[in-house]
């Protein structure tokens, strides 16, 4: 049986085209390309499931990412901006999923789905803050998982998700107030059913 040789330059003609005015330095090989994606796949991924709350709608967003980076003809020319980059492909194309009609609210989720809170410490958090950004406005989810779980500065939030920087302060003041009160509504609804 003969063996297939998949690259990624075969998968997408256009990435490797010859006749493009590439420079040499935005061009990525098969192990440079595989080496960028085993240090970014898991936070973007991280990244889709969070904001969006769909584990298989962040799978579809990751590999559309990667695919439309590749077919990119200036990704950047360091890893930090090619990564910026990546997210800015991945927080585009959550916006044009958000504007598309929705099927069912992510308020239909049966409560059965949320995690057991008794296994650790971490669970116990996911089981508070799961619920609570699931109260929120999908642009909340982000920034809130820009600045907190991605680490990202004001400037990267706004290279990310194409807006102004102080429009993110803004917007990352409000979306913390906002989880703030949801949290102490949360902690004062639990504290009555005891």
């Amino acid at each position: 049986m003969n063996a297939i040789i998949l690259a990624w330059d075969y998968a997408i003609p256009q990435a490797g085209a010859a006749g493009t005015s590439m420079s040499a330095d935005t061009l990525m090989d098969d192990e440079a390309f595989n080496s960028f994606y085993q240090r970014t796949a898991r936070p973007l991924w991280a990244y889709l499931a969070r904001v969006s709350g769909s584990g298989s709608l962040a799978d579809d967003l990751l590999q559309e990412s990667y695919l439309r980076f590749l077919c990119a003809l200036n990704r950047g020319q360091d890893e930090e901006s090619r990564r910026r980059y990546l997210f800015r492909i991945a927080s585009n194309l959550l916006r044009d999923h958000w504007r598309r009609p929705v099927a069912a609210a992510l308020e239909d989720v049966p409560e059965s789905a949320a995690p057991d809170a008794r296994h650790s410490e971490r669970i116990d958090s996911q089981s508070v803050l799961g619920p609570a950004l699931a109260q929120m406005k999908p642009r909340e989810r982000q920034l809130l998982w820009l600045a907190y779980a991605e680490g990202s500065t004001h400037r990267e939030i706004a290279e990310i998700t194409g807006l102004g920087v102080a429009s993110i302060r803004l917007l990352l003041f409000r979306a913390r107030k906002k989880m703030a009160r949801v949290l102490r509504q949360r902690a004062l609804a639990t504290g009555r059913n005891k």
